[in-house]
């Protein structure tokens, strides 16, 4: 049975391909992956009527003029400054021609393809169910099992695939065929038993000074000190923080209670988020299955951006995506009237195993995002120049979504005094993405002190990452009942995100818009942050890439300095 969603165009096309045998066409190879990806192995031919649940992507009208109308809405200099666009807006941009619509819906419907539905917040997606024999025979594949070697979870996969030459240019790319999403980075386990130094320790000698004690603990009061971030609440109800939960890491209320009562307890204890679902997703409360890395998320934003409305977005397994539920969530969130102000993610891939194709189309869908004012922001990686957690290599192996040009990636730094870089620190440059011309003076300079340094090992070309850093080692939480300590970039994404929530509240009090997609912004102000001037990011056998003054790949262009940050958008203490 077809299941459409379309216009009427489409099911009279529909109608006439259904009866029709499929027409013979010309194949050219669209996407080929050399080998299996670290991680997997190739096991046994998929069964010929194994059923497969598929997508494609289709071209959108003009991605280009969105990227030329983000950079004009999010770049202090322009006059269009802040003017950001509506849903609607963004959709004359995004959404494909209804001839794209018509010409594939019809293909599919000739090769017998089921449950043909037109999905997407811009209807830019085609889902679809077809055997294996059947997706074989459309293009031109020979899908297989793959097994995950740490999880021993099976897939089915392709290396390779091919569409019709006269639907070339209605196609982005089928999915999941050719994308081996592992997760490289996230959760990382607690440390307990370290014990707490004293909160009432002598002050060290920084421009913002911070207590001594805070060498060995990260808490909410040594990310105030450290980055001037204030206590006062903030006022506005509709400035919404957004805190990414994935792969069944639940945030559990009685432990961000204990949390404020110790660290924050200027605030009321029972301040606490509200919950979104995507794909089934749910919130036990049982202590036993709290999830660290939402804790941690959780804490560090309702914890930090005082005052802040921070919405838990809990992704469940009711998902065929490919990627963890993240295809699915920013889906739901580019179809929301009013997404939230700033979204914040602590988890992530290498690059390498998401295709070129997917990679694009994942951060096309930040781009829209930015272009109706979200701030997005990830974690950079916990593998330093070894991808996201520090693998084997012979070359350097970039993050994805941090090496996406329209997100704000974070690295991570650790210490007080000096604050340096975390060794643990992703950063370096996209295989994928090009540099963009909001960072490439900035690069340019760091790329020019570097030299020949692992001339070979990067693509000098690429989009550098990360923009910008935070504390990320020797963060204190409260998970199940105890006081724990969390490291990596994981813990930077969310205190960076909540620096933003708070200046973004001023701004909408001062009848402001707020910072949007903010790369512009930071690369036009790099007297906003406190530079990292020490510290590298080891991996592939390598020292890594070394901080140093001005932008550097492994802190960016430093941590925040809130009063700085709010001079920069136009507003006094």
């Amino acid at each position: 049975m077809v299941r459409l969603v379309s216009s009427s165009t489409v099911l009279v096309a529909v109608a006439i391909a259904a009866s029709a045998t499929p027409t013979p066409r010309a194949m050219r190879v669209h996407d080929h992956r050399e080998a299996v990806p670290k991680g997997f192995a190739a096991a046994e031919v998929a069964s010929a009527d194994t059923n497969l649940n598929l997508r494609i992507a289709l071209t959108p009208k003009d991605i280009a003029g969105l990227e030329k109308t983000l950079l004009s809405v999010s770049t202090p200099s322009s006059a269009s400054y802040g003017q950001y666009l509506s849903l609607d807006q963004v959709k004359a941009y995004t959404s494909p021609t209804e001839a794209s619509v018509s010409a594939v819906t019809a293909w599919l419907t000739e090769h017998g393809a089921a449950d043909i539905a037109v999905t997407g917040a811009y209807n830019d997606w085609l889902s679809f169910s077809v055997s294996v024999e059947t997706a074989n025979t459309l293009f031109s594949a020979q899908f297989q099992n793959f097994v995950d070697e740490d999880s021993g979870v099976r897939i089915v996969r392709t290396l390779e695939y091919s569409l019709p030459k006269d639907l070339e240019a209605d196609i982005v790319l089928v999915h999941p065929t050719t994308s081996f999403a592992k997760r490289r980075f996230g959760p990382s386990s607690p440390v307990f038993s370290i014990p707490m130094p004293n909160a009432n320790a002598n002050f060290t000698e920084r421009a913002n000074p911070a207590p001594l004690s805070c060498e060995s603990a990260i808490t909410p009061a040594c990310l105030q000190a450290l980055y001037g971030i204030p206590t006062t609440p903030a006022t506005e109800s509709s400035n919404v923080l957004g805190v990414t939960g994935l792969i069944e890491q639940y945030a559990n209320k009685a432990d961000l209670r204990r949390f404020l009562k110790e660290f924050r307890p200027d605030i009321d204890p029972s301040t606490t988020f509200t919950l979104q679902s995507v794909d089934g997703g749910v919130n036990p409360q049982s202590l036993s299955e709290a999830g660290f890395e939402a804790g941690l998320d959780t804490q560090y934003t309702v914890g930090v951006a005082t005052g802040v409305p921070v919405i838990f977005i809990s992704v469940g397994n009711e998902t065929s995506d490919g990627v963890d539920g993240s295809l699915d969530l920013i889906d739901v969130l580019t179809a929301e009237e009013n997404p939230p102000q700033v979204l914040t993610t602590s988890y992530g891939f290498d690059e390498r195993d998401i295709s070129i194709d997917l990679a694009t189309r994942i951060c096309d869908a930040y781009m829209a995002l930015g272009a109706r004012g979200v701030s997005i922001l990830f974690a950079s990686g916990d593998g330093g120049v070894g991808g996201g957690s520090n693998e084997s290599c012979t070359t350097f192996i970039p993050a994805f979504p941090a090496s996406c040009p329209w997100q704000t990636a974070v690295g991570g730094t650790t210490g007080i005094n000096p604050e340096v870089g975390a060794n643990f620190s992703s950063g370096g440059f996209s295989d994928y993405f090009p540099m963009p011309d909001y960072q490439k003076d900035a690069v340019a300079d760091y790329l020019c002190t570097l030299g020949d340094t692992y001339a070979g090992l990067f693509n000098a070309s690429g989009r550098a990452f990360p923009d910008v850093a935070a504390q990320g080692d020797n963060v204190v939480i409260n998970y199940q009942d105890e006081s724990a300590f969390i490291r990596g970039t994981s813990c930077s994404s969310p205190i960076f995100a909540s620096v933003i929530s708070l200046v973004n509240d001023r701004l909408i009090a001062a009848g402001r818009p707020v910072l949007g997609f903010l790369n512009p912004f930071i690369y036009s102000n790099p007297q906003a942050f406190f530079d990292i001037t020490s510290g590298n990011n080891p991996g592939c056998n390598t020292d890594g890439f070394s901080a140093t003054a001005g932008w550097d790949p492994v802190t960016g262009f430093g941590t925040p300095n809130f009063d700085a940050i709010l001079c920069a958008a136009g507003l006094s203490k």
